[in-house]
């Protein structure tokens, strides 16, 4: 209903109050401002329209060009199927926990947004938002909630500007009349205890930490701040899902009651909910990509899309363990026309094929499903098998070394390993050191060991570039040493169970240490390893085919030496990845031992972290050039025929072919650059 009024007729105005031309800020109580002042007075005194989540979208939300694509009015029918979740948001709707497992693109944190901009309108009360860490949380604040309620005109009244004198707002924290909103991030324990939340708005959880600050499971902290509220409280919980049995959401919505949106086939009218599987499309054509109806089996050609979305519903598939926890899950399948397409979706799978890091994205981004790990441990008789002859103790692919050190009570054991472009690798030299960490002999070999060099098969030689050692056994004895040799070559790492694929190894933080009875100001600096993501990466790896001959080894290949024992051989394939159920049902993943000795295992990954560490998943190719001109390897020969680039990507001629038996050569360059401490 319009709030606007007719115009006051000319005939009207009656003055109420006398009017002596002095400026005394009285009120104008003519009869035009009584009848304003009436009408604002009754605004006041209405009840607010009792509106869902969805509907005070339509009605007041408005989406900026800073942080959406399709700015302007928000309009809940583009994506139809968010009604219902959002309405389940809402005070009047019975659930209490709401979990969306999701692909990417398909409006799950704007459906977010809008219930931050209810409850700020509509149902005042604390709220807490988790984003995975706190850097994200002040992203999301100035990218996506600064414009929220800078553009709709009931949130810019309720919530002060954060630059504004009033102290209550902030980037992390706003305050509205009769609540609080405030942001943090999964990895602080501090903000996830901060205040007691009737709603929480848990954003990507499958991204969290294991642990915020060592302090415990972040979903589970940050539910405990709700329980006060019982059944007035709010959870949401969204996700693109991860690793199977390790994702969060994938728990949250298979303890719900597993609703999918299910469209009618425009064809013969059938329900059904859309699965990658029936996506048709002609070999190699994917502009060919259509839907094949599980009923009918006729194809549905995209632009039908549009009136399904309207005509969807969503149906449990369920039971529920808890009657007020709803889940839903949605794959880009669904994604209105204009954002994902199906012959995207086509496109994106074809590419993915053969690359288990592409299809893992793929099946977690498009379909919004979690990604089952092969973590079984390749056979030790096969890897035997594939043992090669090196010409020289470094192969000619091997630019550098690292080392992973493992220390038991008896002995400390030393792998080290040559990496190369595509981080190849090759098992250069297995060192077994007689005598525990409470023996000086011991650590004097290993220190021999630092200061050792081996030989490239063009004449180089290299030392070990780092060397990775493991502090979980007698730790202040590893730290005093790694403390003597220098943390430039020496690095002490931690394992940490679970996985971590965008960041395997963090720190380094220092650790409070002793020597001689004195403490340290600053102690030894420690690098946290998540050990899992290193095993699996192994595992793959060790999988990988030998080529064809004259065709080059695919990224990753792990050789291995023909000295290679078997009892080496058996240590390196000792562990498997399991699923595990606790107590509550929810199943994670974690590696068990398959025979009692894993030391070469714990040691490849050692070393593979110190790869790491150095940043070689991160080199360009000016530093593997780098590296192949102090190994004295040649770059690679291109096509015949093909123009020559120097590094200022200027064609010239083609460089004259070396002489059989000549030494290597590479073309000069004309800039300097950096060199590494290790190679120099």
């Amino acid at each position: 209903m319009s709030e606007t009024s007719s115009p006051p007729s000319p005939t009207s105005r009656f003055v109420l109050n006398d009017d002596d031309g002095s400026d005394d800020h009285s009120p104008d109580l003519s009869f035009d401002g009584a009848h304003d002042m009436l009408r604002a007075w009754s605004r006041g005194i209405r009840p607010d329209p009792d509106l869902t989540v969805s509907e005070w979208a339509d009605r007041h939300r408005w989406l900026s060009s800073r942080a959406a694509a399709e700015p302007g009015r928000y309009r809940t029918a583009r994506t139809p199927y968010l009604r219902e979740i959002m309405d389940a948001l809402s005070p009047g709707h019975p659930a209490q926990r709401i979990s969306f497992m999701k692909a990417a693109q398909v409006g799950a944190t704007e459906a977010g947004n809008n219930w931050i901009g209810f409850v700020i309108h509509h149902a005042p009360g604390p709220m807490l938002a988790v984003l995975p860490t706190v850097e994200m949380a002040k992203r999301a604040s100035r990218g996506r909630l600064d414009p929220l309620i800078s553009d709709s005109p009931a949130l810019r009244e309720r919530v002060s500007p954060a630059r504004s004198r009033d102290a209550g707002n902030s980037m992390l924290s706003k305050e509205f009349p009769g609540g609080i909103l405030v942001l943090t991030g999964a990895n602080s324990a501090t903000g996830l205890r901060s205040m007691p939340a009737r709603y929480l708005f848990l954003d990507e959880i499958d991204a969290y930490p294991p642990s915020a600050d060592e302090e415990g499971d972040p979903v589970t902290l940050a539910e405990a701040r709700s329980t006060t509220f019982a059944h007035r409280r709010k959870v949401f919980l969204v996700s693109t899902p991860t690793i199977r049995g390790l994702s969060r959401i994938e728990q949250e919505f298979e303890a719900s009651d597993q609703r999918r949106y299910f469209v009618p086939c425009p064809h013969c009218g059938a329900m059904q909910w859309l699965e990658f599987e029936r996506l048709r499309w002609e070999k190699a054509k994917p502009e060919t990509t259509a839907y094949a109806c599980n009923a009918c089996e006729a194809l549905i050609a995209e632009h039908h899309k549009t009136a399904m979305l309207e005509a969807g519903e969503w149906r449990a598939m369920a039971v529920s363990t808890d009657p007020h926890h709803v889940g839903y899950h949605l794959s880009a399948l669904y994604s209105p026309i204009g954002w994902k397409s199906w012959e995207q979706i086509a496109r994106e799978w074809l590419a993915a094929q053969g690359n288990d890091e592409m299809l893992r994205a793929a099946r977690n981004t498009l379909l919004g499903e979690t990604w089952v790990e092969r973590g079984e441990a390749p056979e030790w008789q096969r890897l035997a098998d594939r043992r090669e002859a090196f010409a020289a103790q470094i192969p000619e692919g091997g630019l550098f070394l690292t080392a992973g050190a493992d220390i038991q009570k008896d002995r400390i054991e030393v792998d080290i390993w040559a990496w190369g472009r595509g981080l190849q690798s090759w098992l250069v030299d297995h060192v077994v050191i007689p005598g525990g960490p409470d023996s000086p002999a011991a650590w004097a070999e290993l220190t021999k060991l630092l200061g050792r060099t081996w030989q490239h098969a063009h004449g180089a030689v290299m030392p070990i570039a780092k060397l990775a050692i493991d502090t979980g056994y007698e730790a202040a004895a590893v730290y005093a040493w790694a403390r003597a040799q220098g943390f430039e070559q020496v690095v002490p790492v931690k394992g940490l169970e679970g996985f971590n694929r965008a960041t395997p190894v963090s720190g380094p933080t220092f650790v409070d240490a002793t020597v001689g009875g004195k403490r340290l100001r600053r102690g030894a600096r420690l690098w946290s390893v998540a050990t899992a993501t290193f095993k699996i990466e192994t595992y793959r790896f060790l999988r990988l085919e030998r080529p064809e001959e004259d065709r080059p080894d695919p990224p990753g290949m792990i050789h291995l030496p023909d000295w290679a024992d078997s009892e080496w051989l058996k240590q390196l394939v000792a562990e498997q990845l399991v699923t595990v159920r606790n107590k509550r049902g929810y199943a994670r993943q974690e590696w068990q031992k398959l025979r009692e000795r894993n030391e070469a295992l714990d040691t490849r990954v050692y070393a593979r972290a110190a790869a790491w560490i150095m940043g070689a998943d991160r080199w360009d190719e000016r530093m593997w050039r780098q590296l192949e001109d102090q190994a004295g390897v040649s770059p690679p020969v291109p096509d015949a025929g093909a123009a020559h680039f120097t590094d200022d990507s200027v064609p010239t001629a083609e460089p004259p072919a070396r002489q059989a038996g000549a030494p290597p050569t590479t073309p000069r360059r004309k800039r300097q650059t950096y060199t590494p401490r290790f190679m120099r």
